[in-house]
């Protein structure tokens, strides 16, 4: 086995650093926050946004007004988006089905997908106003049938963003905030003398906001740990250096600090695709952030064997995997950690970020060896039931469960079932004893 690295990202100790120095910030915030509540959220908001409304929730006469901002063209480009979105959830949803079986005479068995009950939805807004990720949290959770939606994005120029606001407002928002960043997740999750605090939160964020909802799990649920956009591309010489370098730099342009790979069999390919991205990023006007993501995460792997490349992409879990080789079908088939796959050269990633219909919102940082993205199933609950409608039943059950629970050594567990025994089996069954077999 040979596995070349042409080029390298930081180290992992580095990347460790930042992430220590993340999370003091984080806790220090989120203290804040819980302490003095509305008051702390509008210093954030002042210090980092340099925005300070009278209420940070908007109206509905404000939203109509901003929403009035949008031109007709967008507003029908994110209500195509949307449809396929929402066609897509609800094919997952449908899916999921209650079920109930008898396991036994008299012996029901059930279980309910109930959804979560409140969602704090946030969409990024620092470099780039993410309209989609309104679609992909706020009418996800709609068409699960969650009944309070909140939802938050950060301002730009100093006020909402009207197509965030509008894709918020027509994917079911009930509640729209203006905030951005720690103090947006924070104030949903902790809750304020304003806001009531939710169930859940969802959405993806920079290192920041990553980080709040990991230092938050517990206190609420989490969709998962999406953090910084990562991306890796899977090819060989059925592709060109041009698709390959475009792809990369699709991604790396999200921030400083995104992931880019390139993983291939062809050394010919992995040189000509890095002097294609040293081309690109001369004429592309997004230069500034994809250049430093690249030179500081950008990774160049050249293997000999598709073998090679499986095992090299499942221990990497990237975010985006955009697969171009002349065996797409045997990676879907075979891969196992990953974000979500785009396959063959004619999607790409942007399809998937904006308007396909799959959630963007993925696992990063290796999440994906124990979980996938947000999806319809992230905001149900699945609750079992049982029930025991005859006495025969009761009985029956009740003495192995007795005698199970005396296994263990619980004497007051026993006494459950043995007082079910002695009631509907009319056994007598001595206290703090299990209950023995009978002939049947």
């Amino acid at each position: 086995m040979t596995i070349r690295h042409l080029k390298t990202a930081r180290s992992e100790e580095d990347r460790r650093d930042d992430d220590a120095k993340v999370r003091a910030s984080v806790e220090t915030i989120l203290k804040d926050i819980e302490t003095r509540g509305d008051a702390a959220v509008r210093e954030l908001s002042e210090k980092f946004d340099n925005y300070s409304p009278e209420n940070f929730r908007l109206s509905d006469s404000e939203i109509e007004a901003a929403m009035q901002k949008v031109s007709t063209r967008d507003m029908d480009d994110i209500r195509f988006a949307q449809k396929q979105i929402r066609t897509f959830a609800q094919a997952q949803r449908a899916s999921m089905t209650d079920i109930e079986i008898e396991t036994m005479p008299g012996v029901i068995l059930g279980h309910k997908n109930i959804p979560v009950q409140s969602v704090g939805c946030y969409v990024p807004g620092g470099k780039f106003p993410m309209v989609a990720s309104a679609h992909m949290s706020v009418l996800t959770a709609n068409v699960a049938g969650v009944p309070r939606i909140v939802a938050s994005a950060p301002p730009q120029n100093g006020e909402p963003h009207p197509a965030i606001v509008a894709a918020m407002k027509m994917g079911g928002a009930h509640e729209i905030y203006v905030m951005g960043g720690i103090q947006a997740v924070g104030s949903m999750a902790i809750g304020t003398e304003t806001i009531e605090p939710v169930h859940m939160l969802v959405g993806p964020g920079n290192a920041f906001v990553a980080e709040a909802k990991r230092q938050l799990f517990g206190r609420v649920g989490i969709d998962l740990f999406a953090g910084p956009t990562e991306t890796m591309v899977i090819a060989d010489e059925t592709v060109d250096a041009e698709i390959c370098a475009t792809d990369l730099l699709g991604q790396a342009e999200h921030g400083y600090n995104s992931p880019a790979v390139l993983l291939t069999n062809s050394e010919k390919l992995a040189r000509e695709t890095m002097d294609e991205i040293t081309r690109l990023l001369e004429i592309l006007p997004t230069r500034d952030t994809a250049s430093k993501s690249w030179e500081d995460y950008g990774e160049i792997i050249v293997c000999d064997t598709y073998d090679e490349m499986l095992q090299v992409a499942d221990d990497i879990a990237s975010e985006h995997v955009q697969v171009m080789t002349d065996r797409d079908d045997w990676l879907l088939d075979n891969m196992t950690s990953y974000g979500a796959l785009f396959l063959g050269p004619r999607t790409n990633v942007a399809n998937g970020d904006k308007v396909i219909g799959t959630n963007h919102t993925l696992p990063t940082k290796k999440a994906g060896r124990y979980t996938g993205g947000l999806w319809v199933g992230k905001f149900l609950k699945t609750h079992s039931y049982q029930k025991i409608t005859t006495d025969e039943a009761a009985t029956e059950i009740g003495e192995y469960g007795s005698r199970l629970c005396m296994l263990e050594g619980f004497v007051g567990h026993a006494e459950q079932c043995n007082v079910r025994v002695r009631r509907y089996g009319g056994r007598n069954v001595p206290y703090g004893a299990k209950a023995e077999p009978v002939n049947r």
